[in-house]
């Protein structure tokens, strides 16, 4: 015989507390006490209890459910992002869908409406590079970058890049690359150009590359900028850090003795890779939570559908200091010539 699902007097009864004040803290409404929500949520959770989205929605007009839309799932800093977000919605008691937009304009546009089509009370939406996303018909909590329009509340990527910038130029780089993958990117942007202003008084280039780029070396070669003084390389992300660390090293580049290479989002892998990458951290708890926060009150509050307004609108970043940065070795002086063996392979 299939067991009766647990009703909420069951759960209050548990606790010796009144079925409303359950009713508060699984909904996030009302004044109910962290430890006393966490409680309720321990035994709900211990009962199988699960809320009946059908009859909130009817009781109140809202399912308490939220959509999150990614630009790239496949990519190893998304997950970590849905997971803050996750947590967060869940301390608040929401619900969350999730849609990948796999990087494409049309693809974050048919997410965007496959969630409103489910009825979603309001979404956060962590753009594709260099679009907008407002006037969908439900509060929109945006995370990009404080530079962007609409934004909500992100990392403070500028101020993360400077903080990059500080600590190559105390090592003594005067000569450093930077690299993105994506032009029209406001973080990527924002982050190079953090890095740039805090290393006025030296020399800095940047380059675009695709991941294919770099992935076979055929529109980047190190050894280049290695060769007309470039003691430095800085990338938009650790995923690139590895690659330029992989092409520098398989060129007889020691990285940091020879040359400093760095990232950004402290994926899992910087500290595991030969050496550890030094990068600089996004607090991604901290920004779920403020996103969340404000998407929350705009619905509740049945603000116009729109983007919402944070009263904090950016989160420090951290640096995070490890092998893969050192003191400056070359002069800007030094012509470094490498020459190819019949092999194919670069020797200093």
């Amino acid at each position: 015989m299939q067991q009766r699902p647990p009703k909420l007097s069951e759960i209050a009864e548990r606790l010796d507390i009144s079925a409303a004040t359950v009713s508060n803290a699984l909904s996030g409404k009302g004044r109910v006490s962290a430890d006393l929500a966490r409680r309720i949520r321990q035994v709900a959770d211990d009962l199988g209890y699960v809320p009946s989205l059908s009859a909130r929605a009817l009781r109140t007009g809202l399912t308490g459910v939220i959509g999150l839309v990614l630009p790239d799932i496949g990519n190893p800093l998304f997950p970590q992002i849905a997971q803050a977000i996750e947590n967060a919605a869940t301390d608040a008691g929401l619900g969350v869908l999730i849609a990948d937009s796999r990087g494409s304009i049309k693809a974050q546009t048919e997410a965007i409406r496959h969630l409103k089509d489910h009825g979603v009370d309001g979404m956060i939406v962590v753009p594709r590079r260099g679009t907008r996303v407002a006037n969908i018909g439900c509060p929109v909590a945006m995370i990009d970058s404080p530079s962007t329009p609409g934004n909500t509340v992100s990392a403070d990527h500028w101020g993360g890049g400077f903080l990059l910038g500080e600590h190559l130029a105390a090592l003594g780089h005067r000569k450093v690359l930077l690299i993105g993958n994506n032009h029209d990117s406001i973080v990527q942007n924002d982050r190079l150009g953090g890095v740039r202003a805090a290393l006025s008084s030296g020399t800095t280039e940047t380059v675009w590359l695709d991941s294919v780029s770099l992935a076979d070396g055929a529109g980047f070669d190190a050894t280049r900028w290695y060769a007309r003084g470039f003691t430095a390389f800085v990338t938009v992300s650790d995923l690139q850090a590895l690659k330029v660390l992989t092409h520098l090293q398989d060129a007889g580049v020691s990285v940091p003795a020879m040359a400093s290479v760095s990232g950004f989002d402290d994926l899992m892998f910087a500290s595991a890779v030969t050496p550890a990458l030094t990068t600089v951290r996004m607090d991604m708890p901290a920004v779920a939570a403020i996103a969340i926060g404000a998407l929350k009150q705009a619905i509740e509050t049945r603000a116009d559908a729109d983007t919402v307004q944070a009263a904090q609108d950016r989160v420090a970043m951290t640096l995070v200091i490890r092998r893969s940065t050192g003191p400056a070795q070359q002069e800007e002086s030094e012509k470094i010539t490498f020459t190819r063996t019949s092999e194919g392979e670069l020797n200093p």
